[in-house]
């Protein structure tokens, strides 16, 4: 049997025990109001599934748009409207079914609604599971730079149904992936074997469990990223840039296909300052690309991708710092790169 796991001040519960979470939480706090936020594929497909398990439950359906280009503060400002339209005040529940633009939106949505409702994520995709609805933060888009604006704010509970999987399309089975595989990378040398001789992926409920776990461990010990949780960001700093540029572009990319350009390009840049080791070079560069395809890049497009990187959560004092690898499961945390040398790794990318 899958075990809970306990976050910082709450429970990431699996499947039906999670529900049953829930619902004490409901019983117990008397709530005013029930909003739950879906977008029109969670509404069609994964609602039904969610009200299967309670048998009466006055719940107001709030939903938003789909896809990242709408997690913003227009986005917000429409979502704040409709809970107030509705009769929400301080003792609402607000409780997020859906991927990481749900989650991280309708968090954000809730821990600033008359300075703080309470909230709870149901993650639909693999991605919102390992990834976006666990470690408390929320966040919105500003223009194309990814979560520029947000908080740190707990949920109740997280609950984990990989039921929900089945409604997925295998792309974007494949872009959660790249974050079990981040995980994989930066703590657990074991599931890194498991995952780098497969030429697909795997995913089953010990692999999602474990996957939360690494991530939470890093959570626990580094709640507000100040070193250790700086380790989830593997990937992320040229990933991200990545995913930007492309965002309104004919190449757009899912999170997943971005990031897993970003762990290629970081892994060269590990092998480059910190000796990380060649041969696991090559067998990642192999293994995501022979998962995610190869994405070509203009000179003129990596120019832009870098001055993107000046807008990066991580950077201080004006220096752009990036996450590398020693060797797998060992991360060297805040290292400045210079653009030479990012130019180079694109260079082996595209080789």
């Amino acid at each position: 049997m899958i075990k809970d796991i306990i976050s910082n001040n709450y429970p990431i519960s699996f499947k039906n025990k999670g529900y049953d979470f829930l619902k004490d939480i409901i019983k117990k706090n008397n709530y005013s109001k029930l909003f739950i936020h879906v977008d029109e594929n969670t509404n069609k497909y994964c609602l039904n599934h969610f009200l299967k398990h309670f048998d009466i439950l006055k719940i107001i359906k709030i939903e938003s748009i789909s896809g990242e280009e709408n997690k913003n503060i227009k986005s917000c400002l429409k979502l704040w409207k409709l809970i107030s339209d509705k009769g929400g005040d301080r003792r609402s529940l607000l409780i997020n079914l859906g991927g990481g633009v749900i989650t991280d939106m309708g968090g954000f949505v809730a821990s600033t609604f008359k300075r703080g409702i309470d909230y709870v994520n149901i993650p639909t995709t693999l991605l919102s599971m390992v990834d976006a609805s666990v470690g408390s933060k929320t966040g919105i888009d500003f223009g194309v730079l990814k979560n520029q604006i947000g908080t740190f704010y707990d949920p109740k509970v997280v609950i984990i149904d990989p039921d929900y999987l089945d409604t997925l399309n295998e792309k974007e089975k494949l872009s959660g992936y790249a974050e079990v595989f981040k995980h994989s990378l930066i703590c657990n040398k074991h599931v890194y074997n498991q995952l780098i001789g497969l030429n697909k992926i795997l995913i089953d409920y010990k692999i999602i469990h474990d996957s939360i776990t690494i991530k939470n461990n890093l959570v626990l010990k580094d709640k507000f990223e100040k070193k250790e949780r700086k380790a989830l960001n593997f990937g992320h700093t040229l990933g991200h840039a990545i995913e930007s540029f492309l965002l309104d572009s004919k190449k757009k990319l899912t999170h997943g296909e971005a990031i897993a350009i970003g762990m290629i390009l970081a892994t060269f840049l590990s092998h480059k300052l910190c000796n990380f080791s060649r041969k696991n070079l090559e067998l990642i560069k192999t293994h995501l690309k022979g998962l995610f395809g190869n994405i070509h890049f203009e000179s003129k497009e990596i120019e832009k991708i870098i001055e993107l990187l000046k807008h990066d959560k991580k950077n201080s004092h004006g220096k752009v710092n990036f996450i590398l690898l020693k060797e797998i499961g060992e991360p060297v945390y805040d290292v400045e790169i210079s653009k030479d040398l990012i130019i180079e790794s694109f260079d082996y990318y595209l080789s």
